[in-house]
């Protein structure tokens, strides 16, 4: 035991030594080491060479008669080390590629010893002059190799290793594993590859193992990290080993193939992104519809919701109709800030005045204030929460944005006599199951009372189904699912959904806000888009990851590279969603715009409604407000049908 203790702190003391010795050493004084080091190396090799030639421990006279050879033989690979560069090459690249500029050196020095004893008196056999070229070669690679190991011991010194895995034992994994070999810190213990025919065999001084056998691995080797190294893996893949490794508490790091990092080969996080407008099977709307310009021209707009994504895509819009004021009202500083700073730098914003207001639609004060301020003429309301499931968590906070915040801010525009007042509402205020959609419809019954009540303002609503590409919608959601490796979650395999895109719903909703007709004042009108068949959310999901460039792991294709998962319906939410409530469409002046033929029965009961919804959310009651909402939502607004209207089939 005394003796290990001894031999411990005996290489204690070398390592520190030699830690001393590299951190003192400066760079001409380790190029000065290897050149002396090819100095000595060539009178050396040639002793070497001499033994062996004469097959003796010690040819003297031999040795006598080639004294001369020896100096000068110094001579030349002093020169040749200078001539070509090797001084200049660090050590750690002689375990990759440093070797390669030992074979001219030792062709150098091998040439001049051959003709040094081709001189009088200097012969030298020519078996040993081979001899001397391969002795010579040799050496001058071990002793870089033993100065690396050494050099590597000292910067290791009083250093935490890092034991590392490369999952994948192929090209990559072998480049990978080569030039960690000279690092400092991190030691790689073993490749992982699936592969059963390389199990246990060896490459690069490593084993090759299974990574059935990892938990066993980290714990028995300490691992810390697993590097990947198939970047011949479709990414789901490599995201569902990554995964299983962090579940393991192991830290996962990918590399990409040496192509790729070259610039020869395409990532597939470099491929364009694809225009959601591709999955709506059908052909889009908003090139063929007017904007309605003559509506908005010289006039002070203002939208409610302007950080949003149907909000700012209303106020880009909303420039080219040449407002002489535009509004932003909006309740998130950083929304606020990021569309304020786009519309201004666009090349329409020239003498418009964009006014950035921050503050909610529940704040009468703040909306009186900013459209009597502001000389408001049109307001657009898109301001709403409108996340099925967080809305269903929250109700109240739901229910007061969304309820009370449009009547608030309906009676901000009364009082200050706009003209016109537009609400955007959507498909799931129809016969609603969620919170969400009830506020929807209960705002809905709130403007259609407002337009019973005030005729000076002219009220209409826009009701269309989901937005492609928004915030919340489907799209992103199955967009990061496939960037991460899916499962791409799915609620129902049946369930279906109308789509629109941005572009088409600002569009309708400009469009729509600019129809006046004078038969129908004292009644709100609810316009819709004819956006075709619903969609299938599942054919879109595999629409999806087939255009992200995978493929679809199923019963058919169990080798695929990304799985949709059915989670099951969310808490509210309908396997379909409907446009109408009742079954009849009026024509419009645009045939792709319709008008709904519905008809409130209970405006009397609005402000009583309101003022109930207040108290509750003033008692915090969750539960009531949730039942209260649904069950006003879906037990009204049945549609009357207009005898006299030219109806449409949907």
């Amino acid at each position: 035991m005394f003796n290990y203790l001894v031999i411990f702190l005996t290489m204690t003391s070398f390592r520190k030594t030699l830690f001393w010795i590299s951190q003192s050493l400066t760079r001409q004084h380790k190029q000065l080491a290897i050149w002396l080091l090819d100095v000595s190396l060539a009178p050396f090799s040639f002793l070497l060479a001499c033994i062996f030639t004469y097959n003796t421990i010690w040819p003297s006279e031999q040795l006598a008669r080639l004294a001369l050879v020896f100096p000068l033989l110094a001579v030349f690979g002093g020169f040749a080390s200078i001539a070509l560069g090797l001084l200049r090459v660090k050590l750690k690249s002689y375990e990759t590629f440093g070797t390669i500029g030992i074979f001219p050196y030792a062709a150098m020095v091998t040439t001049g010893a051959f003709f040094v004893t081709s001189l009088p008196g200097l012969y030298f056999p020519v078996v040993g002059t081979l001899a001397f070229a391969l002795i010579l070669f040799l050496s001058a690679i071990g002793s870089r190799v033993i100065l690396l190991q050494l050099y590597l011991s000292a910067l290791r010194y009083n250093k935490v290793p890092v034991r590392v895995l490369i999952y994948g034992a192929g090209t990559t994994g072998l480049r990978l594993a080569s030039a960690l070999k000279a690092h400092e810190t991190i030691r790689v213990v073993a490749f992982l590859d699936d592969d059963p025919n390389l199990s246990s065999q060896r490459i690069a001084g490593l084993r090759i193992l299974s990574p059935e056998w990892i938990s066993d691995i980290a714990r028995n080797h300490e691992i810390n990290r697993v590097i990947l190294a198939i970047p011949s893996l479709s990414a789901p893949k490599q995201m569902r080993i990554v995964r299983q490794m962090q579940a393991l508490g192991l830290e996962v790091q990918v590399l990409p193939s040496f192509e790729q990092l070259a610039g020869a080969e395409m990532r597939v996080d470099t491929l364009k992104s694809v225009s959601p407008g591709r999955f709506l099977n059908r052909d889009r709307l908003d090139v063929g519809l007017p904007d309605g310009t003559d509506a908005y021209y010289g006039r002070s707009v203002m939208v409610s919701g302007a950080g949003g994504s149907v909000g700012s895509e209303l106020c880009r819009q909303l420039l080219s109709c040449g407002p002489v004021r535009l509004v932003l009202f909006e309740m998130s500083e950083l929304a606020l800030y990021n569309i304020e700073r786009e519309l201004a730098a666009m090349p329409g914003a020239q003498g418009i005045h964009i006014e950035p207001v921050l503050g909610s639609v529940t704040d009468a004060r703040t909306l009186r204030r900013t459209i009597h301020e502001n000389g408001v003429e049109v307001v657009l309301h898109a301001a709403a929460y409108k996340h099925v499931p967080l809305v269903e968590a929250n109700p109240i906070s739901g229910l007061v944005n969304n309820v009370l915040g449009t009547r608030a801010l309906a009676d901000a525009c009364v009082e200050a006599g706009v003209k016109r007042f537009l609400l955007v509402s959507t498909d799931k205020a129809v016969r609603p199951t969620n919170v969400m959609g009830a506020s929807k419809r209960l705002a809905e019954l709130v403007i259609q009372d407002m337009a019973h009540r005030h005729q000076g303002t002219h009220f209409s609503i826009v009701r269309f189904g989901n937005v492609l590409g928004s915030s919340g919608s489907v799209i992103p959601l199955f967009k990061d699912q496939i960037a991460h490796g899916g499962p791409v979650t799915l609620t129902h395999e049946d369930v279906t959904r109308y789509f629109m895109t941005i572009a088409e719903a600002t569009r309708l909703v400009l469009l729509a806000g600019s129809f006046e007709d004078a038969s129908t004042r004292g009644r709100a009108n609810v316009f819709v888009l004819d956006m075709g068949k619903p969609v299938r959310i599942r054919d879109l999901a595999a629409q999806l990851i087939e255009a992200a460039g995978y493929t679809l792991r199923d019963e058919n294709n169990p080798t695929g590279d990304i799985e949709i998962k059915v989670i099951g319906l969310r808490p509210g939410e309908k396997l379909h969603e409907e446009l109408l409530i009742g079954d009849g469409l009026l024509r419009t002046p645009h045939p792709k715009i319709l008008r709904a033929s519905e008809e409130d029965e209970t405006r009397l009961e609005i402000p009583v409604l309101l003022q109930r919804l207040g108290r509750i959310a003033a008692t915090g009651d969750a539960e009531e407000a949730r039942e209260l909402a649904i069950s006003v939502a879906c037990s009204t607004g049945e549609a009357r049908p207009d005898p006299n209207a030219a109806m449409m089939s949907q």
